[in-house]
């Protein structure tokens, strides 16, 4: 083999290496989508029946889920004459599940009496977040300051 030729080959494979290098890195994988699930931001007062409670705890629930009796029971707890607690399952209530683009459950809401979504989760929660965050929506200055908690 010539010096010529030897050049060419070596000219030759050089190109395609670095194409191939290019072809390479131009082939990410994109991150996989992720799914976001629908949570209402207001739930109209007359599918909740609260009465004359000033706050309202609708749990989104299906007979088939295994996390969403256990969701019910915490939210129960916090039944009182100014929290009403409605259990909302899609098997009984299919029409509310779908008025709301309801697509997981559990889904729980925490409405004031003009049904304005003010706090939300899905899936399982604590006792003691729920509490705490329908604490904090009652009344936001139990929150307390986070500067104070700081310096403690």
């Amino acid at each position: 083999m010539t010096d010529v030729q030897f050049l060419i080959a070596a000219s030759i494979a050089l190109v395609v290496s670095s194409v191939a290098l290019l072809v390479r890195r131009s082939r990410r994988v994109d991150a996989p989508t992720q799914k976001t699930w629908n949570v209402p931001t207001q739930i109209d007062p007359s599918d909740l029946l609260s009465g004359s409670a000033e706050w309202s705890i609708a749990v989104f629930t299906s007979g088939i889920c295994h996390v969403c009796a256990d969701v019910v029971a915490k939210a129960e707890a916090l039944r009182s004459h100014k929290v009403s607690v409605h259990e909302i399952e899609y098997e009984t209530d299919r029409a509310v599940h779908e008025k709301y683009r309801i697509d997981a459950v559990p889904t729980l809401v925490v409405c004031d009496h003009q049904g304005v979504v003010r706090y939300s989760v899905l899936g399982p929660v604590t006792a003691t977040d729920l509490w705490a965050a329908v604490a904090r929506v009652r009344d936001p200055a139990s929150a307390g300051d986070s500067e104070q908690c700081r310096k403690i």
